[in-house]
């Protein structure tokens, strides 16, 4: 199993560890910082600035870089833009037979989804989660994750939810 970091890839992610202590018993777990994919220099930026040089072409790079790195069949865990870079990842060639899409928002712009078993959590409160016309179109479920903001994915007890979720799905 990939888990594809979110915005601030190694950097502030200490929770990470929690998902790659929990799934390692039933996964081989390669872990992929979305920065270091797409060749973004995380020192002294805020994360508006990230998330601007991730809009133009740090997506791009991120997805070309993990095409490069992964050939044979995967599953994948990505968190906020990790989820997005898995997906756009997918559509063009990455043999993603599993996506699992963590409070990916920018996913609201997407119109093809692509093969594969796909699992989507956002939380309750986020207000750029996609709208309920998104889910119809393509044809999605949901996880709404009750009273709870953008980066839920981070507390450790929905930490183990997610990942509970993740292990009984693949038994």
């Amino acid at each position: 199993m990939i888990i594809l970091s979110d915005l601030w890839g190694k950097q502030n992610s200490d929770w990470v560890t929690d998902y790659i202590e929990l799934l390692q018993n039933k996964f081989d777990v390669h872990f992929y910082d979305c920065c270091e994919l797409g060749e973004i220099d995380t020192r002294r930026q805020t994360q508006e600035l990230i998330h601007q040089l991730f809009l133009m072409g740090g997506i791009e790079r991120a997805i070309k870089n993990l095409l490069e790195k992964e050939k044979e069949e995967v599953s994948v865990i990505g968190f906020s833009l990790g989820g997005l870079i898995a997906w756009k990842a997918a559509l063009l060639g990455l043999k993603a037979k599993y996506i699992c899409a963590v409070s990916s928002t920018r996913l609201r712009y997407e119109t093809e989804k692509p093969q594969g078993e796909i699992e989507l959590f956002f939380a309750e409160n986020d207000p750029n989660k996609p709208g309920e016309d998104w889910f119809r179109l393509l044809r999605l479920e949901k996880y709404i994750i009750e009273k709870e903001n953008h980066e839920f994915y981070k507390k450790k007890n929905r930490v183990e939810k997610i990942c509970q979720k993740l292990i009984a799905g693949k038994n």
